[in-house]
């Protein structure tokens, strides 16, 4: 599965994108990022604060609960503003 960081999640984590296997029982996306957080500061850090990241399955919006079973990809980023 590719995970794809976007504006501050990517300066946290340290990185634009990286390809990881979850493990086995990872569901939807509230999993994915406990386990993430799980790999380091920079991951603890990015995901903090649960209330401010977005996210996207395989170019999908989605939110915590969404299944991530299957999917290729997971973009993680913070709200988006106009202007």
């Amino acid at each position: 599965m590719k995970l794809l960081y976007f504006a501050w999640v990517k300066q946290k984590t340290g990185m634009g994108e990286e390809d990881v296997v979850p493990p086995a029982g990872t569901g939807n996306v509230h999993e994915l990022i406990a386990w993430l957080k799980t790999r380091g500061e920079g991951y603890e850090a990015a995901f903090a604060d649960l209330g401010v990241i977005r996210c996207a399955v395989d170019q999908e919006h989605g939110d915590l609960d969404t299944p991530i079973a299957g999917a290729s990809e997971v973009a993680f980023f913070p709200p988006v503003t106009g202007g």
